[in-house]
């Protein structure tokens, strides 16, 4: 059985320390860095791809839940800090553990025991219960090379239908996601995507020209890709033509 990797993120040296040493007895788990304030950890992150995470939750550069919201990789999430008052954002975000300074080994022994019965897989919920609970999402998970991206929407260039799936475009990457593109426009804000055609989605912040030709209208992407419009779409582009 392979180790799960470890990441320690906290702003002071003891409570990364306590950590290690906490973390001793469990043969499974090996730490593989530390990070010492939130924006070496949202790099450190999506870097290493740990396992599990110790998350400090008050930190120069970015707080602990900001963290969370940046990062790309998913890993599993046990808070570390010494404010009570974020316990509730904390479980809402689906951490497998609070864990509040100071902490005693039997208490770190019980988040460990938490940690191992909870299923392997990645704990997608701690990005999904960050995103906006109204109105439309800011960042979507998609799955990735067995890994699940957390991409921010305003990335992606379009979105096209392929079968029961949708390829996401971004200037970068094309992901494909396993949710139908009628699914995926619901998560989407209609002021900024706009349907081209009953399979394509653009975002519209990365269209670089629209033209006319033989009685069609196509789009032109910043990244030069050309999409055509749909006939029953054409009047929701020509409302935007001013």
């Amino acid at each position: 059985m392979s180790k799960r990797s470890v990441l320690i993120i906290d702003d002071e040296e003891p409570g990364r320390r306590l950590v290690r040493q906490y973390l001793e007895p469990y043969a499974n788990f090996r730490v593989i860095g530390e990070c010492a304030n939130g924006l070496e950890a949202v790099r450190d992150i999506n870097f290493m791809e740990p396992d599990l995470i110790f998350l400090d939750v008050q930190m120069p550069g970015a707080g602990g839940l900001e963290v969370l919201k940046r990062v790309e990789h998913i890993p599993h999430v046990i808070f570390t800090t010494a404010y009570d008052r974020y316990a509730i954002d904390a479980f809402e975000a689906n951490a497998v553990d609070y864990l509040l300074k100071p902490y005693t080994r039997e208490r770190f022994e019980k988040t460990m025991t938490r940690l191992e019965q909870q299923d392997s897989s990645p704990a997608i919920d701690v990005i999904n219960n960050l995103l906006p609970q109204e109105g439309f999402a800011d960042r979507i998970l998609v799955e990735h090379r067995k890994r699940y991206k957390n991409i921010p929407v305003a990335e992606i260039l379009y979105l096209k239908a392929c079968g029961d799936h949708t390829e996401i475009y971004t200037k970068t990457v094309t992901y494909l996601s396993s949710m139908g593109i009628s699914s995926l426009a619901e998560k989407l804000n209609p002021r900024s995507y706009v349907r081209l055609h009953r399979s394509t989605l653009v975002n519209m912040n990365h269209v670089k020209e629209v033209y006319r030709d033989l009685g069609k209208i196509f789009v032109v992407m910043q990244n030069g890709v050309e999409l055509s419009v749909g006939r029953n779409y054409q009047p929701l582009i020509k409302e935007l033509m001013v």
